[in-house]
């Protein structure tokens, strides 16, 4: 593409995992258009290293659950607002949202309804959310690149763009499977991956419950086996590990490293991993696993009222349109229930089986890889409409 002047993208990120496909995005875009191009809009570190000027950051911007959103009303509010002027004032070539529905699609309907070329990174999951809301995207986006192989179907009757460009982690995942062995402290036969969630109530609320019923496996397996905990960051390995010297109920053998949560799933026979993505990449590092969550109760009662489109809360078993990983959630999460499905992943040869003959299939409905490039694709083609 050749142009006088850079190409303007005003990009939107609010949480860590949307900033770090934002950058591979950005890369991607570079690549392909061959042209210089200004970005700016708002998101974290991953961005900023790939020259995006940052108007906030998501260590102020990512938050979770109701809660958290209802105490920085005012501020989210004064920062869309902001984001607007931004917009009218840059006049960019596109607006390039990532992820982050709540501000982002607020976002892309102020700009699409003055003329602005939008485009949207991770479909909104309408088919959980009430899908009352596809037309609506439907007329906010000029292109909506989609992770899942049902998605582009939800919006064939429309004329938003659709596509399905496949799951970036299929490019992550063969990475890992590439690399050496990373050297982590397993010992004993039996190895077991504890992954608590990467937000501090998370780690708060789960960890007590997983190090319960790692107690009690470590009992059932006669003590010959151990735990590994990746942590994401070291304040999250801090937090972990104070947690972890309060409970009494905890195994002998227990072990945090840091990151390495695919290198952990890669080399771990079972696991018990809180609801997110972390899930899905467990389902493609083959690792038989129990999914568990527990919110808090405002989170958990708004969460049983709207999520009306969706049987499951897994994101492998969304994929595969059936349970292939047991959710444990809310009261259901007791340390004895999981205990005893850790259990017979170990000790069930048939069972063990069928469930990796389970997450091979579900892994294959997410693409063939290269999601950066089919974005990059898309978006080169709506900017030379």
């Amino acid at each position: 593409m050749e142009r006088n002047q850079p190409l303007k993208i005003f990009i939107c990120a609010g949480e860590v995992s949307g900033d770090m496909h934002a950058a591979i995005v950005m890369r991607a875009l570079r690549r392909k258009l061959g042209c210089p191009i200004l970005f700016r809009g708002f998101g974290g570190d991953a961005m900023a290293d790939e020259g995006a000027e940052l108007l906030y950051h998501t260590d102020r911007t990512a938050m979770v659950g109701l809660t958290p959103v209802l105490l920085n009303l005012f501020f989210l509010l004064r920062m869309k607002a902001h984001l607007q002027r931004e917009i009218v004032a840059w006049k960019p070539d596109l607006v390039l949202t990532i992820d982050y529905p709540g501000m982002n699609v607020r976002l892309a309907e102020f700009a699409h309804q003055r003329g602005f070329r939008t485009a949207h990174y991770v479909c909104p999951q309408v088919w959980a959310w009430k899908r009352g809301r596809i037309p609506k995207i439907a007329r906010i986006f000029d292109v909506l690149l989609c992770f899942f192989h049902f998605e582009p179907a939800l919006f064939r009757d429309y004329p938003l763009r659709a596509v399905f460009i496949g799951h970036p982690l299929v490019d992550e995942v063969a990475a890992t499977f590439a690399e050496p062995l990373a050297p982590l402290p397993w010992q004993g036969t039996y190895r077991i991956a504890l992954l608590p969630g990467s937000r501090s109530g998370e780690i708060t609320r789960l960890l007590p419950r997983l190090l319960e019923a790692a107690k009690q496996l470590e009992t059932r397996l006669g003590g010959d086996c151990s735990f590994v905990i990746p942590t994401p960051t070291a304040k999250m390995r801090a937090l972990a590990e104070q947690v972890l010297s309060t409970c009494t109920q905890r195994p002998a053998r227990i072990f945090f490293v840091d990151g390495l949560a695919r290198q952990v799933l890669r080399q771990a026979q079972v696991a018990a991993v809180a609801s997110g993505t972390a899930t899905l990449e467990a389902c493609m590092m083959g690792c038989p696993t129990v999914l568990v969550y527990a919110a808090s109760a405002v989170t958990a009662y708004v969460a049983r009222k709207v999520i009306t489109g969706v049987k499951y809360l897994g994101l492998a078993n969304i994929v595969a349109g059936r349970e292939i990983m047991p959710e444990l959630l809310q009261e259901n999460f007791t340390p004895q229930r999981l205990c005893e499905l850790l259990y017979v992943y170990l000790t069930d040869p048939q069972k063990r089986a069928q469930i990796s003959a389970d997450l091979a299939a579900t892994t294959a409905l997410l693409g063939l890889g290269k999601a950066d490039e089919r974005a990059a694709e898309e978006l080169a083609a709506l900017l030379e409409r």
